[in-house]
């Protein structure tokens, strides 16, 4: 009986033992052992939302396969991915300190009006319509000259020159026989053919009233105004229709400014115009919009309006500067951001979206009119959101972020050349060279996250800097890119060890 309790009492103790051992050993299991419940799904439970070539990441696709625009899969996006529900992916995670060193400002998008006004810088320029051409009528010899000389300001009807046509004396006297001989149909004929030989009515109704021939005439100016050219001296000979002065008018003047193409839509003929000048301190000179130029400067992108202004006491001189401001027709509300806020890359229009706790989202945004530091934005945003208004050059969108994003996710625990990469701007990647050129090189390389590019086989534009020597194909090497433009160049390239 002793025995038996002793066997019992050893099994006991056996079983205490083996417990303890099997306790120790599952608290000290991994948890993921444990808790397969927790388990990332795989790529087959995953909800994909579309495909796409990250090469061309704004173009979706409903299904799989190959790129139109690469030799290359396209690659899916799933919906536990940082995506909006307009599909625009590539959030950006930035740290509260980065934000702070790199001065980022947001403002936040609002529904209203853009001024009313627009303002511009104008100038002072002659009336080109208001232009007096001063011709002599018949040839002859200039027998006086006038105290005239250009940039002097005549009344009209002020006389320029005096000028002795003997062609007249001819025909003067023969109309003077017919008049006298009573014979209406010749007499008719003798007063046009005095009008073909170019004698104005006025010398030809002195002639009739006097009944002496005249031999000398008086060129008078036609128009009011300031004499731009006086070509012609006493003694010359002057041929029939030789031009030898030109008046322009000062009744009316034109301001001429140069509005930015963006706000030229919101102008129109007969808009009035209001204008202020240095010289007149306080004083506001009314005209209106005679015509918008149908050609913008291809430099400045700017829209040339010619405004009209009445100069009744000559105070607005060409050659002054004023500021004029533009009454522009009523806009309706809509949505706008300031100014500074939007990035043009000159295919794409786009704008950093702030979503809090540090996380910055490109969207494409379709910009409209323009003023007062303002932008109405068409499409692509909603009121209230917050957007990056300074620094936001630095959170450039997808693919085009990539020096930024590298210089942003730098650590102190990446070693120091990939910091001294990412600051300047490079992304560092691997592969295997394909085919070597003068001025490119095909690669076949390892995933780009910085790019969000998956492993492919594209060529690139080498930099002259980056030394190919000793290179052959089928050497694995280390690369550096650099983006230039919409463009991304090998600058530098170093040979690994080992074959693929």
């Amino acid at each position: 009986m002793k025995r038996n309790y002793l066997k019992f009492a050893a099994i006991l103790l056996a079983v205490a033992s083996l417990s303890g051992g099997l306790g120790y050993w599952l608290a000290q299991r991994p948890p993921t052992m444990l808790m397969t419940t927790t388990e990332a799904p795989s790529d087959q439970e995953r909800k994909v939302l579309y495909w796409y070539d990250p090469m061309v990441p704004n173009q979706h696709f409903d299904q799989p396969g190959k790129s139109p625009f690469m030799d290359m899969q396209l690659v899916p996006r799933y919906a536990d991915e940082s995506a909006d529900e307009s599909g625009n992916a590539g959030g950006i995670t930035i740290s509260s300190a980065l934000t702070q060193n790199l001065g980022v400002r947001y403002a936040t998008v609002e529904r209203g009006q853009l001024p009313s006004a627009v303002e511009a810088p104008a100038n002072v320029v002659f009336n080109e319509r208001d232009v007096a051409i001063v011709q002599t009528r018949a040839a002859g010899f200039v027998e006086r000259v006038y105290a005239r000389a250009p940039g002097d300001v005549i009344a009209q009807g002020a006389p320029l020159l005096d000028i002795l046509v003997p062609e007249w004396a001819g025909a003067q006297a023969e109309y003077l026989a017919l008049q006298r001989s009573g014979d209406e149909d010749l007499t008719r004929a003798a007063r046009e053919r005095l009008r073909l030989l170019g004698m104005p009515e006025a010398a030809i109704q002195r002639l009739v009233k006097s009944g002496q021939t005249q031999t000398r005439f008086t060129v008078t100016a036609p128009i009011a105004g300031v004499i731009q050219a006086l070509d012609i001296r006493q003694g010359m000979t002057v041929s029939s229709g030789m031009t030898v002065a030109r008046i322009n008018g000062l009744a009316t003047v034109w301001l001429e400014a140069a509005v930015p193409e963006t706000q030229g839509g919101s102008l129109a003929v007969g808009q009035p115009v209001a204008a202020l000048l240095a010289a007149y301190p306080g004083k506001s000179f009314e005209g209106r919009v005679i015509a918008l130029l149908p050609e913008v400067n291809p430099q400045s992108r700017t829209l040339r309006v010619r405004m009209e202004f009445a100069n009744r006491r000559q105070e607005l001189r060409p050659g002054m500067f004023a500021q004029v401001q533009l009454d522009t027709k009523a806009q309706q509300q809509m949505l706008l951001i300031p100014s500074e806020a939007l990035i043009r890359t000159g295919k794409r229009n786009i704008v950093i979206v702030a979503e809090g706790d540090g996380q910055f989202r490109p969207v494409e945004v379709t910009p409209g009119s323009q003023a007062g530091g303002k932008t109405a934005i068409m499409a692509g945003l909603e009121a209230g959101q917050k957007v990056v208004a300074s620094g936001q050059f630095l959170i450039d969108s997808e693919a085009s972020l990539t020096g930024v994003l590298a210089q942003m996710k730098t650590t102190a625990e990446q070693e120091p050349e990939s910091q001294a990469s990412a600051a300047s701007g490079l992304i560092e990647a691997s592969g295997v060279v394909e085919a070597l050129g003068h001025q490119d090189i095909t690669l076949s390389h390892e995933p780009i996250p910085a790019l969000d590019w998956p492993a492919m086989t594209m060529p690139f534009a080498l930099d002259k800097a980056a030394s190919t020597q000793g290179l052959r194909k089928g050497q694995r090497v280390q690369f550096a890119l650099e983006k230039r433009g919409d463009d991304l160049v090998v600058v530098r390239l170093r040979a690994m060890e080992g074959r693929p």
